[in-house]
Order: C-alpha cells, then sequence, then structure tokens
C-alpha cells in the first residue's frame, strides 16, 4: 500500500484555508472560528471514510476505523490542528493529515487490520488561548480536570471552562472519557522536526527517542512607580533594568552553566503602567526552560532563583517566580521505536535516531500507553512562523513510514 503524494499536499494546503487571520501564516486558536470550520471539514471526511467519530467534552476528537477483534485495544496516530499566532501550516497538520492518510490508503484497499485504529486530533496544544499547552491531551489522560481549566484565563480574562462552554462543551464531564493504562495499545503522531538537525545531517526521517521536559514559569518583577522626568536614577527602585539583569542571566545560565542541552527563552514581556513617561511599577515576562534530563530543568530553575535573590538585594525590587506549566522529560518506548525504525528503514536509507526539542501530545500520551514519534525536516529548522516549510516529498516519505508503522501494530 502507498500513500497520495498530491491527496496529501492538498490536504494540507485545505486546512491553511482555515484562518481567523489575514496576516501572512495561519493563526487557529482552538475554540474559534476557523478552528470550528476546520473540525467540521475533518469530522466530513472521517465520515466519508466511514470511521467511527468521538468528540469529547474539552474538544479532542477520536475518529475510529474497526479492527476485526474487537478485544484488543486500539492505536491511537494523529496530532494538533490548533496553531501559534500567525504560525505555519504545517506543525501539527502534518501528522493530522498524515493519519488521515493512513486510514484514507487502508480503506481504499481495504485493509482489514485486527487491531482498531484511531484517528485523534488533540485540543489546543499550542497554549495559544490560556499560556497552557496541551489542554486536550492532558484533560484526555486525567492531568487537567475541570476545576484546573477554571483558573485557567485568556489575555482577555475569560477563563478555559468559560471559552470552552462557549465553543458548546462541557469540561466538567469529561471524567467518563479519561483513558488510562490498558486503554490505548499505543500511540504513533508524526511531525515536522522544528529544527535544523535532519537538515544538517542530510537525513529524510527521524526517529524520535527522548522528547524534551519543559518548565513555563512566569517572572514578576516588582518596583515602585514614580515620575520618569523628576525621579533621579540614585532614587530609583526601577524593576525594568531589574529585568533586564535577570534575563540577561537566564541567557548565560542556559548557555554556560547547565547542558549543551538545556535552553531557555524569555518570550514575553510586559509591563505596568505601560507608559514612556512613567518609571514601570511592575514588570512580568515568561520563562520556557526546557531539558531531556530533568535535573537539568532544575539545576536551571535553581540558578535563576539566586540570580534573583541578587539582583533583589541589589536593586531594591520583589521578584516573584509562579509555574505556569510543565512537563517531564519523556523516553519513548523501545517496543514503538523497534517498529518505526523497521518502518522508516522500509522507506529510506536517510535516517536517524534523534531527540525532540519540542514538546508534543505524545509526551503526554506516553504516561497511559507505548508512544513513538516520526520526524521529517524543516526548511532553515523554521516553525511557529509563516516560513515554516517541509517538502511535500518528505512529508510523503513520512506518511508512507506511519502507514507501514500503523499496519505492522495493528496486523
Amino acid at each position: 500500500m502507498n500513500v497520495n503524494k498530491e491527496r496529501i499536499a492538498q490536504r494540507i494546503d485545505d486546512f491553511a484555508r482555515f484562518n481567523d487571520k489575514d496576516d501572512g501564516g495561519v493563526s487557529r486558536f482552538s475554540y474559534g472560528k476557523a478552528d470550528a470550520e476546520a473540525r467540521a471539514w475533518l469530522i466530513q471526511i472521517c465520515e466519508e471514510l466511514q470511521l467511527q467519530v468521538t468528540i469529547d467534552p474539552v474538544g479532542n476528537i477520536r475518529a475510529r476505523y474497526e479492527g476485526t477483534d474487537s478485544s484488543l485495544i486500539p492505536v491511537f496516530v494523529g496530532s494538533h490542528i490548533d496553531s501559534v499566532r500567525n504560525g505555519g501550516k504545517y506543525d501539527g497538520i502534518v501528522g493530522v493529515v498524515g493519519a488521515m492518510e493512513v486510514l484514507s490508503v487502508m480503506r481504499e484497499n481495504n485493509c482489514l487490520p485486527r487491531r482498531s485504529v484511531e484517528l485523534i486530533i488533540f485540543a489546543e496544544e499550542e497554549g495559544s488561548n490560556f499560556g497552557t499547552t496541551m489542554v486536550g491531551s492532558k484533560a484526555l489522560i486525567g492531568k487537567l480536570s475541570a476545576d484546573e481549566m477554571g483558573v485557567l484565563h485568556t489575555d482577555h480574562g475569560e477563563s478555559c471552562t468559560e471559552v470552552l462552554k462557549a465553543a458548546g462543551f462541557e469540561p466538567e464531564k469529561m471524567g467518563d472519557f479519561i483513558l488510562k493504562p490498558g486503554d490505548v495499545d499505543a500511540m504513533l503522531e508524526l511531525h515536522i522536526e522544528q529544527g535544523i538537525v535532519l537538515e544538517r545531517e542530510k537525513k529524510q526521517l527521524g526517529v524520535v527517542q527522548a522528547i524534551a521536559g519543559m518548565a513555563t514559569i512566569e517572572v514578576t518583577v516588582c518596583g515602585t512607580s514614580n515620575h520618569a522626568g523628576s525621579t533621579p536614577m540614585y532614587l530609583r527602585n526601577d524593576p525594568m533594568p531589574a529585568a533586564a539583569k535577570l534575563i540577561e542571566d537566564i541567557e548565560d545560565t542556559a548557555a554556560n552553566h547547565v547542558l549543551d542541552s538545556t535552553v531557555a527563552t524569555v518570550g514575553t514581556v510586559s509591563c505596568k503602567p505601560d507608559m514612556p513617561n512613567v518609571i514601570p511599577g511592575e514588570v512580568s515576562f515568561t520563562i520556557d526552560i526546557r531539558d531531556i534530563e530533568q535535573d537539568a530543568i532544575q539545576k536551571t530553575i535553581d540558578r535563576i532563583t539566586a540570580c534573583a535573590e541578587k539582583i533583589s538585594l541589589e536593586r531594591g525590587v520583589k521578584i516573584q517566580f509562579r509555574t505556569i506549566g510543565s512537563s517531564l522529560p519523556i523516553r519513548l518506548s523501545p517496543r514503538i521505536m523497534d517498529t518505526v525504525k523497521r518502518a522508516v528503514s522500509s522507506c529510506s536509507d536517510s535516517w536517524m535516531t534523534m531527540n525532540s526539542g519540542a514538546v508534543h501530545d505524545a509526551a503526554m500520551m506516553a504516561a497511559i500507553t507505548d508512544v513513538g514519534m516520526i520526524f521529517v525536516p524543516s526548511v532553515g529548522g523554521k516553525s511557529h512562523n509563516p516560513e515554516e516549510y517541509t517538502s511535500p516529498s518528505d512529508i510523503a516519505l513520512g506518511c508512507q513510514a506511519l502507514l507501514f508503522a500503523v499496519t505492522e501494530l495493528c496486523a
């Protein structure tokens, strides 16, 4: 059985049409208008493929291709359809379209697997609405309760619960849909690399062996707001230069004091009252820390905290930390890795094992089942922006490997 390269490319282009903004990229937040339109289009295709569609109370979509042995637990394959603001058209979509292609090819060839296959589309993977990633997959495995969703808020002050209810979902009923160990045999996710390793190594496919853990921390630096003209420099408790010094220390910590695999990013910065002629009273920013070793993540946090304490004393400001999201590093299943290695080897000699610096829904699913991931190259390593690109040939090759892996696991 072979995948259809043209159909794959067309479906990726079709998804890109569902877009909340006309800014050159793709902006499709979960629970928004474009997301609803994309979901409706996807569900229509699933129904045409005679799949059994289920939508859970937080918006995860499951579409089941029934196997011949109902006593066997299913294999999941899929990814996410939401995007960051002004992102690219491949992140998540390649995995969703790849899973759709697997089931399309199986249906066209009257393939009758013993084990059922379920296409799964995770809601709110990117965290664009609430600042917390992988809301759908966390809820699906019982790691995010309805009460915890009520604490998450958009930039406009709406709670996660309010947003979900406005979109027609009932998160308080998610308890009946939670998956546990023994419910799913395996989970496979095809994804763009979102890095430059495959391109630099001139490889077409990557077999993921570990997914980095992450900690997302909100830092608030509090000083004294005052007039910008009448307050002498030596009488200021200005949180802005204190924040700048701490941000510099964050870069130095990740670059020089932990592991080569450690990364730390300050992705958002804001201040109050945010006026050009007023010394701010408060500066807030976020830190995204990642590594494939949990000890390295903690060491990074500890050193940044020590730097903050020193700055606080020297500059007369108060610095507060709040963890707003975290996930542990994941070593992927040797059983599934072996299957994936056989699958990619059947497609190409140009592949390598590698780690994932980006966190994926597959990492959440590893808490309840064996997980495998296949990467395809990102040209220039670019992702989360409109220049994100993976060639149609590389995507088709990844889909073919995914097809081989799924059919082996379900045979």
